[in-house]
């Protein structure tokens, strides 16, 4: 989008003919005698020239600007400076170089040449006649000439920067004695969107060139430089976005923020103020991307800075702030402390349930168990192996393992089932330019660089193809990583925590794991209990989910009666803490009556209750695999065999699913329960 608020260009008087016969703007000898009277100090009367031209008299009257000057003063002398210069207006320049290109050839006998500036006045790049060229050395309209109006007074380029419209000054209009043969139409270039000025396109040349529609030539030049940097701006931040909703660090994140390349806030969430924000964003402008890190307020760390790249190019940033380090930011002068919302109110007298860690809710003695083991473990950096049931809230406790050992870096998870075998390599391990088919044109790290200094969560970790265990194995002993189609060896610190609702054990002796690398990734182990196994947390978690997913969704939250509870308590609950979550939820959201009937409940789980004959088991219900299969099996059943509704309930890919649906031969009960269906 281009800028939408371009202001009224200036122009000149009418046309007359002049007394060698060439078109000239009424009143120029009237302005020349107005100027030599100006300049001596005496006033003006009922003068010809026109208001912002006097204006402009005035100011460079003001800034000392000397009127017999002959010249612009030379701001850049060397190729070293201006090629400095021209980097720091990179993008300006990029924008313009189609214009000035197609303007080489049209400008080429024409008596005139265009002309780009910083946003100083500094001139940038020209092109156009030849002739014309070589007699703008002489006042310096050239590269490095300095064309601001405190300096050479009134002229196009200085007085459009000045007044921030398209303006069109002609010959004796000029202040200074020395350029007063010259005559020039210019139009400032905004970032589009916004009042930031980034330049000026002028068209200049010896007064015979004057023509009104030279000012409409700069005027849309102007506006094509603003829309290819508005396009390419809407591109990046696309593609920011895109990186801001993939990043692996989101969950973790207690505020994020996405910073474009002119170091506007794109999005931001989380607890940073508006005000932090404000003075984030003054604090990188002007500064070049890789610099950001060492140029945020009190309380920001550079290590939040996360650059964002496209074709191998910085393009932006994502500022991350951890939930673990909030204290940091809260840690601050009262005057600039972030005002945080406030809690919601709770819905329910019912008090909240214990939580011992984040997002950990429970009370039972098993459940505690697991928690203090956890509370212990995180402050050793060791690998871990959470095993559990499907939905049981592994990864959870994988989370509170990274927050509670306070050590900083990211929180990066991968479900090793939801990729093809083929990916998985360069997921884990990153991939060089054309390391394989579909390769990015770049190279990307991989999962275990991202995860360099905090924790890297390998879910469905049983899944892991069996050629590529001993190279993660042989990461985990060397700490080092090699990217697909690469040899060399990047160093990495990464605390391993492994899941899976598989016995690992079991995988081993079938020969479908390698035992060395069970024992190198469960060094160390927490069982997450079985939301059936948990006396008396059902009554907890109702309480906490009806509380905290009423105000989620901003619906009244509903009473849960003694009849419908007991129900509750006596479901086996084969989904875990997932599934009654969900149920929880759709409760919430399918009824606004105050209190919840039996009759609202899934069918499923009341046929269960109601005495419905479970299906058969292949294997003791004790067993990590019987007890996933039955899970699966239910699913399945309870959405008549559609296997993407089934994954969904399931909480895993349809990948994965149809890999269990395989290894778990219920092939027969799809295709039996589709059938029931039709």
């Amino acid at each position: 989008m281009v800028n939408s608020h371009f202001p009224k260009p200036v122009t000149t008087p009418p046309l007359s003919i002049g007394p060698q016969g060439e078109f000239e703007p009424q009143g120029v000898r009237e302005t020349t005698q107005a100027w030599e009277q100006f300049v001596s100090g005496q006033s003006l009367v009922q003068s010809a020239v026109p208001k912002h031209v006097l204006s402009s008299w005035q100011r460079s009257r003001r800034f000392g600007v000397e009127p017999g000057s002959r010249k612009a003063p030379l701001a850049i002398r060397g190729d070293d400076e201006l090629e400095q210069l021209r980097l720091r207006n990179r993008d300006l320049v990029w924008a313009a170089q189609g214009i000035f290109m197609s303007s080489a050839h049209l400008l080429a006998k024409s008596g005139s040449i265009m002309l780009l500036t910083d946003a100083t006045g500094i001139v940038l790049e020209s092109s156009g006649d030849a002739r014309t060229l070589d007699a703008a050395q002489d006042i310096h309209l050239t590269h490095g000439g300095n064309w601001n109006e405190s300096v050479v007074g009134t002229n196009g380029i200085g007085t459009a920067l000045a007044t921030g419209r398209p303006i069109q000054v002609h010959a004796a209009q000029h202040f200074c004695e020395g350029i007063k043969s010259w005559t020039c139409a210019a139009a400032p270039v905004y970032l589009s969107g916004t009042d930031q000025l980034l330049g000026v396109i002028d068209i200049s040349g010896p007064p015979a060139t004057f023509q009104l529609n030279n000012l409409a030539l700069a005027v849309a030049c102007a506006r094509q430089i603003e829309s290819v940097l508005a396009e390419r701006t809407s591109r990046e931040h696309n593609v920011l976005l895109e990186a801001c909703l993939n990043h692996p660090g989101r969950a973790g994140a207690a505020a994020m923020v996405v910073i474009d390349r002119n170091a506007r806030i794109v999005h931001s969430s989380g607890c940073l103020t508006p005000d932090l924000a404000v003075r984030l964003a003054d604090g990188l402008k002007g500064r070049q991307i890789s610099a950001w890190n060492n140029r945020l307020p009190d309380g920001l760390l550079g290590e939040w800075m996360n650059p964002v790249r496209l074709d191998g190019s910085a393009i932006g940033a994502l500022l991350i702030v951890p939930k673990r380090s909030i204290g940091r930011i809260l840690q601050r002068p009262e005057g600039d402390l972030p005002q945080l919302p406030a809690p919601a109110a709770p819905t329910l007298a019912a008090a909240p349930a214990p939580e011992c860690l984040p997002g950990v809710v429970g009370a039972s003695s098993v459940f505690r168990g697991a928690i203090e083991r956890t509370k212990l473990l995180g402050r050793r950096r060791v690998s871990v192996l959470i095993q559990g049931e499907t939905g049981a809230g592994k990864e959870l406790f994988a989370r509170a393992l990274h927050e509670e050992e306070r050590k900083g870096g990211s929180f990066v998870a991968f479900n090793c089932g939801a990729t093809t075998k083929e990916l998985i390599g360069s997921e884990l391990f990153g991939h060089v330019r054309g390391a394989f088919t579909g390769a990015t044109s770049e190279g990307r790290a991989g999962r275990f660089e991202l995860a360099h200094g905090g924790t890297l969560c390998l879910d469905e970790v049983g899944e892991l193809p069996l050629d590529l265990q001993p190279v993660l194995l042989r990461a985990l002993e060397e700490g080092v990583v090699y990217r697909l189609g690469d040899t060399t060896p990047r160093p990495v610190d990464v605390r391993l925590v492994a899941m899976t609702n598989r016995d690992l054990l079991q995988e081993v002796e079938a020969g479908r794991f390698r035992r060395d690398l069970f024992h190198r990734i469960g060094v160390t182990r927490i069982q997450v209990p079985a939301l059936r196994e948990r006396d008396g947390d059902v009554d907890l978690l109702v309480d906490h989910f009806v509380r905290t997913l009423s105000v989620r969704h901003g619906v009244a939250s509903r009473e849960i009666g003694p009849d419908v509870r007991q129900l509750l308590r006596a479901y086996a609950w084969p989904g875990n803490v997932r599934e009654l979550r969900n149920v929880i939820e759709s409760l919430l959201l399918t009824s606004d009556d105050e209190v919840v009937r039996r009759e609202e409940l899934p069918a499923e789980l009341l046929a269960t209750l109601d005495g419905a004959k479970a299906p058969a088991l292949d294997a003791d219900l004790t067993s990590l695999e019987a007890t996933e299969r039955l899970t699966i099996l239910q699913a399945i059943q309870r959405v008549h065999g559609n296997l993407a509704l089934a994954a969904r309930v399931l909480g895993i890919s349809r990948s994965t699913l149809y890999r269990k649906v395989e290894r778990y031969q219920l092939d027969d009960v799809v295709k039996a329960s589709n059938d029931g269906e039709n």
